[in-house]
């Protein structure tokens, strides 16, 4: 495998947790191609146009892939189209992420479009973290990611934009067969002037079909972030959105939430609440001799772990 440089170590680690060649199945994509690639017994990755196909074998089980994303170039813009096939009964995460670094005057973007197919009663958890650094132009990045889970198949996806991307358009669906179930949760810090945009959209075709979500993000100087929550009941179902979100400074939050009962077994529910850190947390912390800023921190970083 290519060496990576440390400025690609650290973004690498910093999204995926790792800067060398993991065990088992992975791809490490870096400016446009793929530096290094490995399938494992149960595993396949194989390289499509634009992206790739990652196939794991039914009943693989407590299996790690990693297909982690980094961008080094100033101006470089990219789309990158993934697709995954999960056997039925396997049980398997999937590590994915991108991290940029631009240091020059032309934004660097990073489209990624991701579909899961999820066979019956397989079991996913989908790890995706984004992050921007250097004194460049924009980071951006647009992920999609679409989920369509077979007959008691289940999905855990954790959606976190550390900091540091200047502009993002973040799409999620989903659709739920009979028994289906799928966890989705959110994170997002915006800085400075940056803008976050994220619609969640999930439609539960199926009987016992379950979808919970939760959405938590921070917006702090003048960063402006943008949530749309949407569940569809078409049958017997189950389906919980939340949203929560800390203003600091001038930065502004926009929730809506739409529910959408097509059943009339079909429980919905939806809660959403913006505003500050209370005072009487900041204070707390400063009588143990922290200062304002930190005491912030540290409110922040736990609302968000």
């Amino acid at each position: 495998m290519k060496t990576l440089d440390q400025i690609e170590k650290e973004l690498m680690n910093t999204v995926a947790g790792i800067s060398e060649p993991p065990a088992g199945a992975y791809n490490f994509r870096v400016n446009g191609k793929s530096i290094g690639r490995q399938n494992s017994k149960n595993i396949n990755v194989e390289p499509q146009e634009n992206g790739l196909v990652i196939t794991v074998k039914a009943n693989t089980q407590d299996e790690v892939v990693h297909i982690p994303v980094v961008i080094s170039k100033t101006g470089y813009k990219e789309t990158v189209i993934n697709d995954f096939f999960i056997g039925d009964n396997a049980d398997v995460t999937i590590v994915a992420g991108c991290g940029i670094y631009n240091c020059g005057a032309s934004d660097s973007i990073h489209d990624g479009i991701h579909a899961f197919h999820i066979g019956k009663n397989a079991k996913v958890r989908y790890i995706e973290k984004h992050y921007g650094a250097g004194p460049g132009a924009g980071k951006i990045l647009n992920p999609i990611s679409k989920f369509y889970l077979e007959k008691g198949a289940y999905a855990e996806a954790e959606l976190e934009q550390i900091r540091g991307v200047d502009s993002t358009n973040r799409i999620t669906e989903a659709k739920l067969k009979d028994g289906a179930k799928i966890l989705i949760r959110e994170k997002m810090l915006t800085q400075g002037k940056q803008y976050a945009k994220s619609h969640i959209e999930t439609i539960l075709e199926g009987k016992d079909s379950v979808a919970d979500i939760v959405s938590r993000s921070v917006a702090t100087d003048e960063s402006r972030q943008e949530f749309t929550l949407h569940i569809e009941g078409d049958n017997l179902c189950r389906g919980h959105s939340e949203c929560d979100a800390i203003l600091q400074d001038r930065g502004s939050v926009i929730a809506t939430p739409s529910l959408d009962a097509k059943h009339v077994d079909a429980q919905l529910i939806h809660e959403a609440a913006i505003g500050k850190i209370a005072g009487d947390q900041l204070n707390k912390l400063m009588t143990l001799g922290l200062t304002s800023n930190q005491a912030e921190s540290q409110i922040i970083n736990g609302f968000l772990r």
